[in-house]
């Protein structure tokens, strides 16, 4: 670690905890009356609490804008399927680099004023393939976010051209921007959107990466079906016979696996990653099985990275399915296991882990440190202008908004 002169010292909060920070990793952490080390900078905290940064463990940057007004779809969809054909599918064909650069900043400056610090990224943008990844990882360096990026390969607007594109924007991201606060993962839009081919490359690619495959999974009734129609048991067991069922891929979603599904996702080590608030959206379910399984994590699937609005709709939803109330807190710890598994380093507050935290009064975030980087204090955005992200954001959804309405 580096000498007390370049430490940064947190607290004694609340409780009387302190952490010191020293190259990007906690150097020490302790309670009063043992006394904090001397360091370069200190942050008091007394009348707050010092915590875990929060996970977003499945999102979408791409959508950013949403969320300061886009044409509604119409007509209204009745479907899952139509939701996406007639609201995502035609956002995600829109972008371009402008809208893209100001859609990951936009809410990435949100997550970090949230307390979250950091996002696993589900990206797809099918007129902008090549180089998409590097924007928006150009968009977490400035701003100081951690994450994990990937392209989600589909077929269903250019066939396996497109698929080809996807999967080669994973590769050429994961061996070129890999960081210690930003790495690669493979994608896939959905078993539903590729053929048997894609998916064995995808399996292949992450093997030569040495990475997992990040995949929604189950996420409605089309997604089984579709599977079964072409003569597997699921979606599940079709990236397994396929080869594309690494060990630690994260499945995001997964309310339509069964109970064979689950046992084979544990078996293969596998993430499920839960998003309460957008299956209550999307009208498409709740999974089952999951306080049996032991790697689940919470995500957003696009919507804004607010993590503690995540965990009280799911502690409502556990309470409505007779689930253990424990399995909230679980899950909203599952996203720092996962990084870890992903970063190699330990996530939370304890001696060598990655300083990754946040402080918090009544709810409220007060500090916000990536890496051992002060990014947000007393509520305030210090790595980069707020009101201008914010301004170009509404700029950009505007053009973004005439794309999609030319689109039809």
């Amino acid at each position: 670690m580096a000498s007390d002169l370049n430490k940064l010292l947190i607290g004694p909060d609340r409780n009387g905890r302190w952490v010191a920070i020293a190259a990007g990793h906690i150097a020490a952490v302790g309670s009063v009356p043992e006394a904090p080390p001397k360091c370069a900078a200190q942050v008091r905290c007394a009348d707050a609490v010092i915590e875990p940064g929060r996970v977003n463990a499945h999102t979408h940057l791409y959508s950013g804008l949403f969320a300061l007004g886009l044409p509604p779809p119409t007509p209204e969809p009745e479907t899952f399927l139509q939701i996406l054909e007639r609201l995502w599918w035609k956002l995600d064909r829109a972008l371009d680099k402008a809208s893209l650069g100001a859609a990951a900043r936009y809410y990435i400056a949100e997550a970090l004023l949230s307390g979250t610090t950091a996002l696993v990224d589900h990206h797809e943008s099918p007129a902008l393939v090549e180089g998409s990844l590097d924007i928006l990882a150009d968009a977490c360096d400035e701003l100081g976010m951690r994450a994990l990026c990937c392209y989600g390969a589909t077929e269903r607007n250019g066939g396996l051209e497109e698929a080809g594109r996807g999967l080669d924007e994973c590769r050429r991201f994961a061996r070129e921007r890999d960081s210690d606060r930003v790495k690669g993962l493979v994608g896939l839009h959905a078993s539903f959107t590729v053929s048997d081919a894609t998916l064995r490359r995808a399996g292949d690619l992450c093997r030569e990466l040495g990475t997992v495959l990040h995949v929604h999974m189950a996420e409605a009734a089309e997604d089984v079906e579709d599977a079964r129609q072409r003569g597997y048991a699921g979606p599940l067991q079709r990236l397994d016979q396929l080869g594309a069922l690494v060990p630690g891929s994260i499945l995001a979603h997964g309310v339509h696996l069964d109970a064979a599904a689950m046992r084979l996702a544990r078996e293969r080590g596998c993430w499920i990653v839960q998003n309460p608030r957008s299956n209550l959206g999307n009208k498409v379910g709740y999974p089952a099985y999951l306080p049996d399984h032991p790697d689940v994590a919470l995500g957003t699937d696009g919507y804004p990275a607010e993590m503690l609005e995540e965990r009280r709709v799911l502690a409502e939803q556990l309470a409505a399915h007779g689930e253990p109330a424990a399995e909230a807190a679980r899950r909203f710890d599952g996203g720092r296991r996962l990084l870890s598994a992903r970063f190699g380093a330990g996530f939370g507050l304890s001696r060598g882990a990655v300083a990754d935290l946040v402080m918090t009064a009544g709810g409220v975030t007060r500090l916000v440190v990536v890496a051992g980087r002060i990014v947000v204090r007393e509520g305030r955005l210090l790595v980069a202008d707020h009101g201008a992200i914010v301004a170009e954001a509404r700029e950009q959804v505007a053009r973004l908004g005439a794309r999609m309405q030319a689109l039809g």
